[in-house]
Formats: structure tokens, sequence, C-alpha cells
């Protein structure tokens, strides 16, 4: 951890990039999916449900570049793609199995607090 705001500060432009690669919410929904198995593409439409065709495709184009995914192209009529998680990706694992824990631990609080929230910017208007 940074000892000082201004170390804190450095390590928010070195990380940043990377987190904004990994941290949205199709990428980490996307690389939950493929820790367990490899899939196919609209195998992860139906299981990300309300993702798009098109925000599908880019997270995987990005995932693959960033060595998180591994595409490869089956020998099928017709022609299918199936993505699995590359060692690199697999790495994840942990933090987001952290992340999925404290939010359903949490998520109950965290409604909570949103609703006493809206409950007090409702009382002010009136």
């Amino acid at each position: 951890m940074p000892a000082n705001s201004d170390e804190a500060l450095i390590n928010v432009y070195q990380t940043r990039p990377i987190l904004d690669q990994i941290a949205n919410k199709w990428s980490i929904l996307i690389l939950t999916v493929l820790c367990y198995r490899p899939a196919r593409f609209n195998e992860l439409m139906r299981r990300l449900d309300g993702i798009t065709h098109k925000a599908l495709a880019d997270a995987l184009k990005r995932l693959e570049r960033n060595g998180l995914v591994n595409r490869r192209i089956l020998a099928t009529t017709p022609i299918g793609v199936e993505y699995s998680i590359t060692p690199l990706g697999n790495s994840l694992k942990g933090p987001f199995e952290a992340l999925y824990d404290w939010a359903t631990t949490h998520g109950p609080a965290l409604s909570e607090a949103q609703r006493q929230y809206d409950d007090a910017i409702e009382a002010a208007k009136e």
C-alpha cells in the first residue's frame, strides 16, 4: 500500500490503464464465466444477460489483445469460435471470486444504504 498521497497518485497513473482493461462490468463477467470452462460466442451471449452483440465482440477483442482470453476457430459447420481463458486471465480468478463474495455478502447493506440515501433526498425536497 502507498505510504502517502503522492505515492497513491503515482500508483493511480500506473494502474489506471490496466484497471480500465479488466475492471469494467463486461470484462469481469466474461472472465468469470471463462474461468470455469471455454465457451462459444452465443453461449456467452446467453450467460451474460443484457450484453449486446457489439459489446461482447468488443470486450472479447480487448481481452484477447490483453492476453487474458484465447480465441480458437473450430472446424465445424458453420465455423464456430470458442473462447478460453489464458493463464494470465486465470490469475484474476481469485480476486474476482473475492469481489463476488463481497457483493453477495454486502449487497443487502448496499441496497439499504441506497434506500436511505434516496429517502433522505426525497425528504429534503418536501
